[in-house]
């Protein structure tokens, strides 16, 4: 018996529809994914450099059972005057404190301590953001 044959051999009538339909299906995806990734880097530099002010939480502690030591890093111009909102939690996730600082020293980089009044203990704290102050 004569085994049944899969197919047509390769390369006698040239490429099938479907081989040329995928290459044109990974030519489109190649072309919308560097798309999406230069909106994505795009995006990510005009936030950067459109912030005024950025600040980062290096550490923080708690002092008491009411409050919490924060130190932050803070990058602004010189010749303004930048607000960062801290905000701690309790150990059940509920917000125990939450604070406006405004730091207007002639730097354009610094570091400062400040300290976070809480209505009760602070499992964990962090830096919502930093934006530049009304009216400067």
């Amino acid at each position: 018996m004569a085994a049944a044959r899969e197919g047509v051999p390769d390369g006698r009538y040239g490429r099938s529809a479907d081989a040329r339909a995928d290459r044109k299906l990974k030519i489109v995806g190649g072309v919308l994914g560097a798309g999406l990734l230069g909106v994505i880097a795009w995006s990510g530099i005009h936030y950067i450099t459109q912030s005024e002010v950025t600040g980062q939480l290096l550490r923080s502690k708690p002092v008491s059972e009411t409050s919490v030591q924060v130190v932050l890093e803070i990058r602004k111009d010189k010749d303004k005057a930048g607000v960062c909102t801290v905000r701690s939690l309790g150990s059940d996730g509920s917000e125990v404190g939450r604070k406006d600082f405004t730091f207007d020293r002639r730097e354009d980089h610094f570091t400062e301590r400040v300290t976070l009044r809480t209505t009760r203990h602070a499992a964990a704290t962090k830096l919502e953001g930093c934006r530049a102050a009304s009216g400067s």
